[in-house]
């Protein structure tokens, strides 16, 4: 059974950044994929970037590109998303997830993955 924590969220004003982090249990990179989502009130959960488990090959959302970077350390089975230049719209519950894939390759679509983590609040206001 796979298990994640995020941490990291809170309240920061525009322009800003927080680092996220999603702590997993014990597995094997090379298969798994994971992703972080973000769900708004009122607003289905968006997958906004993921990392390849064989090769670390990292994807985004265009509305989060060049302002969001995903990374992983595979000795702290930990994956992190540094968010820079927060903007109001990023307000969210962020999740991080994960779930076995052919070479580990990742998706953007949250029915894809079986193991979710609790959420993570991250507000953007002035």
């Amino acid at each position: 059974q796979v298990q994640l924590v995020e941490s990291g969220g809170g309240l920061v004003q525009p322009g800003e950044s927080l680092r996220l982090s999603c702590a997993a249990s014990q597995f094997s990179w090379d298969y798994y994929a994971i992703g972080w989502f973000r769900q708004a009130p009122g607003k289905e959960r968006e997958g906004i970037s993921c990392i390849n488990g064989s090769d670390g090959r990292s994807y985004y959302v265009d509305s989060v590109k060049g302002r969001f970077t995903i990374s992983r350390d595979n000795a702290k089975n930990t994956v992190y998303l540094q968010m820079n230049s927060l903007k109001p719209e990023d307000t969210a519950v962020y999740y991080c997830a994960a779930d076995v894939r052919p070479f580990g390759l990742c998706v953007l679509t949250a029915g894809e993955y079986d193991y979710w983590g609790q959420g993570t609040q991250v507000t953007v206001s002035s």
